[in-house]
């Protein structure tokens, strides 16, 4: 076979300007050397400035004609991480879809690099049927050198470190040995894993019922055909989910092939890692956002080995490097976190189509409040339903009161529970069961205001009222993190009347305290969970009943199962229902009807409050009866009527910059350039572009930010893409001032 001699690179420049493949000589000393996917290291730019390049593609030398000019490869910087061909094209794939760049891709797929660990195994270098006789050739003054030899010989292999502590020696006593030739010392890489061995408690499959065994047979169907397809698991909270998937994990693996499972957020991992690790024992590989370095880079060579067929972890471990996928599960697919909002702006269920249908595997999708847009899909036809409609243990779904506030108000109560929630948990409490209690605000009050003036305490950064906590007594915003000490005095008219406003999971947890002091509370919220470990601690905590009242956001409303709730508390429902976005409604059944699911999962029954001030909307309404039909029939017509997701697509897009002039001339200059640029196109139908306007969170981090929005069908996104790529990428500096910035996502979860 002719060896290639050119190849082309995509280079590490740091600037989407050069963001190609650039051509490459093949040096003769590396001819041979050099594999499709290695990373290499090449001279760049008119000062030959070295960087780093990943191979993409090799060319014969007929193929470069009489090109001159064309650069060397220095040297190949061998390592473990590189790419495959199918990564290669999955770069490709991602930036033909999201117009990302080349090193964007390539950096959701390569850990950063970390140095492997290495351990010093000491071996015996002789049989033990001869230590006896060696022993006696020892000095006998040496009783430390005796001690280590034997045990050595009963073990056959210990770690140096664990050797020494065991025998309570020194190293020069290994060492002296090792000089006499008795022992050998190896070096060993040292994996760090998340999971800790000694916890695996393995359990066996649970007989599946006739609901679970329909959809697991339905899906091993195509397994075994080999056939790509999606499915979408429509199965109510408590259903059992998760043992279909973990019977359908162990027919895959029975084929050997990969499986990757995803759930959206890191509170959900410890319980459904725990289910799998159990099953499955070793051959889990966990991948999420709280892993050390150097734990995401030994569980992910060690995927790359193959010497780990499961892969769990959240949204970025579909990127795992499993080079034979024959089943990707998405467990709780309507989740917004799905979403990346950093670019490339991936849709994790795109990417799982795109892995699935290259590699002839499943993607099964399961919820119990599936997303508008994939129910939609399954009306379509182009995936196919399952359902799971009971609980597996046959037990009710719980009841749930819906409490209008405004009557709670006019009738003298103006405390955060109305009479029935606060009934509810003493009757529960009493009975030596738990609590859950959902509040989707962090903090203590959600604002500082001068009730004399007006004046709002905000941040300097961003357009945004800083959250007040009172356990460091500072205000807070949470888009910058920037911090306030709250003033004594308001800054504008000088009054003493500066109140705080609104509640958060924190004055949540003090007011609960004060009125049930002698039961266990504790949050869950990103504010009691930054610290490595300390999520799972709660979640263990509150399973082995040392705390009787959970109190968090949305952490707490998916994925947990545990069989003392009894009770699930909702403080407002209006929340997420006031946004102004048009998920709202959707959002707020799901949230509704996921929180409500973590009641009365086992032997006890189950109750729910929800605390609202608009009883009538149909998705509180919809989330009281359990009906999701109910909900969806009604949202769509909405979404049809109003030109929304699944029947038009919208691109957003953000103009931002510290000078607010330059930011407006330029958000008009480019609405200008994508309004000719659509109108001219006669192909286009019934595209619709809003703007330019203020984005709702006009001021983020100093930024200020304009917005433009377009709306079309479907059937035109391949030309919206492309006029998009050309003026928003190729030639954007035409429009935006040098000052400027420019970010866009072609399929926005948030148009904030």
């Amino acid at each position: 076979m002719k060896q290639m001699r050119y190849c082309n690179i995509v280079v590490n420049t740091g600037t989407k300007a050069t963001d190609k493949l650039f051509t490459y000589r093949i040096p003769f000393n590396l001819l041979g050397e050099i594999e499709l996917g290695d990373k290499v290291a090449v001279p760049f730019g008119r000062g030959n400035k070295p960087l780093e390049g990943f191979v993409f593609e090799f060319k014969a030398e007929e193929e470069m004609g009489k090109i001159k000019g064309i650069k060397e490869i220095k040297t190949v910087l061998k390592s473990d991480i590189n790419l495959s061909k199918k990564q290669i094209d999955l770069c490709k794939w991602l930036k033909r879809t999201y117009l990302c760049t080349y090193y964007e891709a390539i950096q959701c797929l390569i850990p950063k690099k970390i140095n492997t660990k290495v351990k010093k195994i000491a071996v015996i270098n002789f049989e033990p049927k001869e230590l006896e006789e060696i022993i006696s050739n020892v000095s006998k003054k040496a009783y430390k050198q005796i001690e280590v030899l034997r045990n050595l010989s009963e073990l056959r292999r210990m770690t140096v470190t664990d050797l020494i502590k065991k025998t309570n020696t020194s190293r020069a006593v290994i060492n002296s040995l090792t000089d006499k030739g008795l022992i050998k010392i190896l070096n060993e890489n040292e994996y760090r894993s998340p999971i800790n061995v000694k916890d695996i408690k393995r359990d066996t499959p649970n007989e599946l019922n006739k609901e679970q065994l329909k959809a697991y047979d339905d899906v091993k169907g195509a397994l075994k055909k080999n056939n790509y397809q999606t499915y979408l698991l429509h199965g109510i909270t408590g259903s059992g989910k998760t043992e279909v998937y973990m019977h359908l994990v162990d027919h895959v693996l029975r084929k050997d092939k990969q499986v990757i499972i995803l759930v959206p957020e890191i509170s959900l991992t410890p319980q459904i890692v725990a289910k799998f690790i159990n099953r499955f024992g070793e051959k889990v590989a966990v991948l999420h956002s709280k892993l050390s370095q150097g734990e995401r880079y030994d569980q992910w060579k060690k995927i790359k080995d193959k010497e780990i067929p499961i892969v769990i972890g959240a949204r970025s471990a579909i990127f795992a490097p499993c080079e034979d996928v024959g089943l990707i599960i998405i467990d709780e697919e309507h989740e917004s976190s799905y979403k990346s909002e950093m670019n490339p702006k991936y849709y994790t269920i795109d990417v799982a189509k795109y892995l699935c249908k290259r590699s002839s595997g499943v993607l099964l999708l399961g919820s119990a409040t599936p997303s508008i847009e994939s129910y939609y899909n399954v009306e379509k036809g182009e995936y196919k339903l399952l359902e799971l409609r009971s609980r597996f243990n046959n037990k009710p779904l719980p009841k749930v009161e819906v409490v209008d506030m405004r009557i709670e108000l006019e009738e003298g109560n103006k405390s955060m529970f109305s009479r029935s929630l606060y009934e509810a948990m003493k009757e529960s409490l009493s009975a030596r069961q738990q609590v859950i209690l959902f509040l989707n605000r962090r903090g203590h009050s959600t604002f500082v205001s001068c009730r004399s003036c007006g004046y709002v305490l905000k941040c300097s950064n961003c357009d945004i009222s800083l959250t007040y906590y009172q356990k460091n007594n500072h205000a807070k915003c949470h888009y910058c993190s920037y911090k306030a000490v709250v003033p004594k005095i308001c800054p504008e008219c000088k009054s003493k009347y500066i109140k705080f406003f609104g509640t958060g999971t924190e004055k949540v947890e003090e007011y609960v305290n004060k009125i049930f002091p002698d039961f266990k509370t504790k949050r869950l919220d990103i504010d009691t969970t930054s610290k490595k470990g300390s999520l799972e601690k709660i979640i263990d905590d509150f399973g082995k009943r040392e705390i009787d009242i959970l109190i968090g956001t949305q952490m707490v409303t998916k994925g947990l199962d545990f069989p003392y709730v009894t009770l699930v508390g909702v403080l407002s429902a209006d929340i997420t229902l006031n946004l102004p976005d048009y998920r709202a409604n959707e959002r707020t059944f799901q949230l509704l009807t996921q929180v409500a699911g973590r009641a009365g999962r086992h032997e006890f029954n189950g109750n729910v409050v929800v605390q609202t001030y608009s009883p009538e909307n149909y998705a509180i309404a919809a989330s009281q009866s359990h009906d999701f039909s109910e909900f969806y029939n009604k949202e769509i017509l909405l979404r049809r009527e109003f030109r929304y997701p699944p029947f038009y697509n919208i691109i957003n897009i953000i103009v931002l910059g510290k000078d607010e002039t330059s930011v407006v001339r330029s958000a008009k200059r480019l609405f200008g350039k994508i309004e000719a640029e659509t109108l001219k196109n006669k192909d286009l139908k019934n595209i619709q572009l809003l703007g330019p306007n203020p984005a709702i969170l006009n001021r983020i981090k100093s930024f200020f930010r304009w917005q433009i929005l377009l709306k079309y069908e479907s059937i035109d996104h391949e030309i919206i893409k492309g006029i998009i790529n050309y003026i928003c990428n190729i030639n954007k500096g035409k429009y935006l001032e040098s000052n400027v910035h420019l970010i866009f996502d072609l399929k926005p979860y948030n148009i904030f």
